[in-house]
């Protein structure tokens, strides 16, 4: 049975979920808010398709063959999705005339959230499966 793969697709599983809650329920209004005129009408679902694959490619080659619990999923995953969303965030905030910093936090934090949530639920899954 091919681990990585169970890992994988759970994890992008859940991501699409979570991040689909995220910015379809919770926190989309937030960002039509406060990036306005940056934001295009209709997204790239292709390019968000790719950005969502790479990362999960990330979590499952990265994350899960490095831990052995559901806290190491967490923390590690967590960790995993800071540094990915820091490279987006800071790097926007840092080149983007009117990057709103509020903007840099909470997407910091989601991403961190989002991630950590994600390695959790591919990490249980692959240990179901073990």
């Amino acid at each position: 049975m091919n681990f990585w793969l169970i890992g994988f697709g759970a994890g992008l599983f859940a991501l699409a979920i979570l991040d689909g809650l995220w910015l379809g329920v919770i926190a989309g209004g937030f960002y039509k808010e406060k990036l306005g005129g940056l934001l295009r009408e209709k997204p790239i679902w292709s390019i968000a398709a790719l950005f969502y694959l790479v990362h999960v490619v990330g979590v499952a080659t990265f994350v899960l063959p490095q831990v052995s619990s559901w806290s190491g999923a967490l923390l590690l995953g967590g960790l995993f999705g800071f540094c990915a969303y820091a490279a987006y965030d800071l790097t926007n905030h840092a080149t983007i005339k009117g990057w709103p910093p509020i903007v840099t936090i909470v997407d910091l934090a989601w991403g961190t959230v989002a991630t950590a949530l994600t390695a959790l639920a591919a990490w249980a899954v692959q240990r179901h499966f073990a």
